[in-house]
């Protein structure tokens, strides 16, 4: 009786032994991202986040909410021996399973947590400055030459010089000069180089721009003499208004300015026109934040 009572003891460890093998699978650990600047995206892109495993970037999840901290369940094994995380911006609706360039936070693990920031990833703009002017070169009026902004130095000119200086964005990002007229910021266009035509001219006038020497095209900048948005009226007087620099996800779904403006300045009431004016550090020069495993 005894050794039937063991050997049925013995075939039930068996037993449950066998379906507990059969059952493992991957065992996962909580990875806790507590970042802080972020702005919620448009409605077509997402926040991805990743894991740096033997080289190969690995997803940890995506979320829109910019309330952290956030956990997210990674396989345990792959986590335990990730060496760098990685914040990118994504389309919502996205074939590729590699991350986008557009790569905004990073940083080393260091033991169980990672101090990730922008500058590495996107740039490092404690260096940055930004000198313009007013002026609206694109007209033959000169009575309104306060309803434009130009980012150029003509101290010694002729001819101008570049107004800004800004270090090289990496693939996925460009700057974009912003007005922001009573309340409402308005794009003076975005550029990727600080001596040449930026990428839109809606708002200015029909007279073409020179290239001056050592420039590509113009400078960046902006008239704002025709077709103003609802709610703003030109030509106007751009004295009280916050000239900024942001730099934007490329490409970008949003109208508005995203969360890293490295410059930034309040037109002065008393600002004479076609005179430099130096700007300022802006509200986000930086992005940073935890990453815990």
């Amino acid at each position: 009786m005894i050794k039937k009572m063991f050997f049925a003891i013995l075939a039930i460890g068996i037993f449950t032994t066998s379906c507990s093998n059969d059952d493992d699978g991957p065992t996962t650990a909580g990875l806790t991202l507590n970042l802080t600047g972020l702005e919620e995206l448009g409605s077509d892109y997402v926040y991805e986040g990743w894991i740096i495993v033997n080289g190969a970037p690995v997803s940890t999840g995506t979320f829109t909410s910019v309330t952290f901290p956030q956990i997210f369940n990674v396989d345990a094994t792959q986590l335990a021996n990730a060496t760098k995380f990685v914040l990118s911006i994504e389309p919502a609706v996205d074939p590729n399973p590699e991350p986008a360039p557009t790569k905004i936070l990073a940083g080393d693990f260091s033991g169980s947590s990672a101090a990730v920031d922008s500058n590495g990833i996107v740039a490092d703009f404690s260096g940055a400055s930004g000198k313009y002017i007013l002026a609206t070169p694109t007209d033959t009026d000169d009575t309104n030459e306060a309803s434009g902004v130009w980012f150029l130095d003509n101290t010694n000119a002729p001819p101008p010089v570049a107004g800004l200086t800004l270090p090289l964005l990496p693939d996925g990002w460009k700057y974009e000069g912003w007005a922001v007229i009573g309340g409402t910021p308005i794009s003076t266009g975005t550029f990727t180089k600080v001596a040449a035509t930026d990428d839109a001219a809606p708002y200015s006038g029909s007279v073409a721009l020179p290239a001056p020497n050592g420039a590509d095209g113009f400078f960046p900048g902006e008239d704002f003499l025709q077709g103003a948005p609802a709610g703003t009226t030109f030509p106007t007087d751009l004295k009280g208004a916050t000239i900024v620099i942001s730099v934007e996800p490329s490409p970008d779904n949003s109208a508005a300015p995203f969360t890293l403006k490295p410059l930034a300045h309040v037109v002065p009431g008393n600002a004479a026109n076609h005179t430099v004016i130096d700007m300022g550090a802006g509200p986000v020069v930086s992005l940073s934040g935890t990453v815990s495993r």
